[in-house]
């Protein structure tokens, strides 16, 4: 009991200390607001029409920042359907069977009618231990969380949560109204800033908020443009951060640019379809989190894409189109708004005259 007791009291003492940054930022916010509103706008500016202008336009800028900061902190990260975890009689199998191609045979077994096409460093099944599934593509496990996360991108402590599918749309949202609400601020505080060393202002405590509040703004929108510009990159070329440092392997090899459908695409899985949806703290994103779209799909040699012939390659070209072996999903779908165009890479025909036994199919996408 006491080991048992000891670790619920260092879990609960984790539990409060990843809140810190959550409160620091939260204190910082706090403190912005009544130095602005109630220091600046209400003591400082004399003039009535600046003074609701404002007003008006800082509110708006802190709800929304406000809104999406909650929704990244509070949306629980998803995990992987049941499809993806292993059943009784296959952990029952799995565990009797020594560590090896034995495993991965029988996890290469299952992994046959999911859609998954990534794979580890060595080619061999992506499975999580201490979760007991098959991981889908783009999905990692959360030391922090203790918990497989789809489409994780990172685990941020400035948030106290994990940034991945459900939320990731938030947290860009996040930074973008974090970073126009200190832009904001920096903006309209620079002319009373300046009577500060002028000594335009009254001498009163409000010139030591206006001084103070104009240099954190400035300071954390520095640090706030960098990030956004960064993830910007990464929604343009459909990465996470994970995958920015290290590349997808697929079946063919590694792709960093294997899940880019092109910039308009890669935007839209993340914010969705319908425009008046963007700028708003609600979940739009497009697909399961389980499965995506793929510029590059090998065959599966276990799944022939034409049982009746045996040269499908050659059948196929003749028709002038091609498949992946796996249908795409629903979700996968949605993402591809004209019909795809199947055909066979110049680069895997050569490959193949060379003796390469799978060939690599290409989902030719507009921008």
């Amino acid at each position: 009991m006491a080991p048992s007791g000891s670790r619920s009291i260092k879990r609960g003492c984790q539990r409060v200390l990843y809140w810190i940054p959550v409160l620091f930022i939260a204190l910082i916010v706090a403190w912005s607001y009544y130095a602005y509103v109630l220091q600046l706008c209400i003591e400082s500016i004399e003039d009535i029409g600046e003074k609701v202008v404002y007003l008006l336009a800082y509110h708006v800028i802190f709800i929304m920042f406000v809104w999406a900061y909650w929704q990244t902190i509070f949306t629980k990260p998803v995990n992987p359907l049941k499809e993806f975890h292993l059943s009784y009689s296959d952990k029952e199998l799995l565990e009797r069977e020594d560590r090896g191609e034995s495993q991965q045979e029988i996890l290469r077994r299952i992994a046959k009618d999911l859609p998954i096409y990534t794979r580890t460093n060595s080619g061999a099944i992506r499975f999580c231990d201490r979760c007991q599934l098959l991981k889908p593509d783009r999905c990692h496990h959360c030391s922090v969380c203790d918990k497989c996360i789809l489409k994780m991108d990172h685990h941020c402590p400035w948030v106290n949560n994990c940034v991945g599918f459900s939320n990731y749309k938030f947290f860009m949202l996040f930074l973008a109204y974090s970073l126009l609400y200190c832009l904001f601020i920096t903006a309209t505080d620079l002319q009373y800033f300046i009577k500060f060393w002028m000594n335009g202002l009254p001498d009163t405590q409000a010139k030591f908020h206006i001084l103070f509040l104009f240099f954190s703004a400035a300071m954390f929108s520095v640090s706030l443009a960098s990030l956004f510009i960064y993830h910007c990159w990464l929604v343009c070329k459909n990465r996470s951060t994970l995958e920015a440092v290290r590349a997808p392997v697929f079946r063919h090899g590694t792709d960093k640019n294997g899940f880019s459908l092109g910039l308009n695409k890669n935007f839209r899985q993340v914010f969705g379809d319908e425009v008046k949806y963007w700028p708003i703290p609600v979940f739009s994103s497009l697909g399961d989190g389980c499965s995506f779209p793929a510029c590059l799909v090998n065959l599966d040699p276990e799944q022939p894409s034409s049982p009746t012939n045996s040269n499908p390659v050659n059948k196929v070209a003749a028709e002038g189109r091609q498949f992946p072996s796996k249908p795409l999903r629903e979700s996968q779908s949605r993402l591809l708004t004209s019909t795809p165009s199947w055909s066979e890479s110049d680069s895997a025909t050569d490959k193949d005259r060379k003796g390469a036994s799978n060939p690599v199919m290409i989902i030719e996408n507009e921008a």
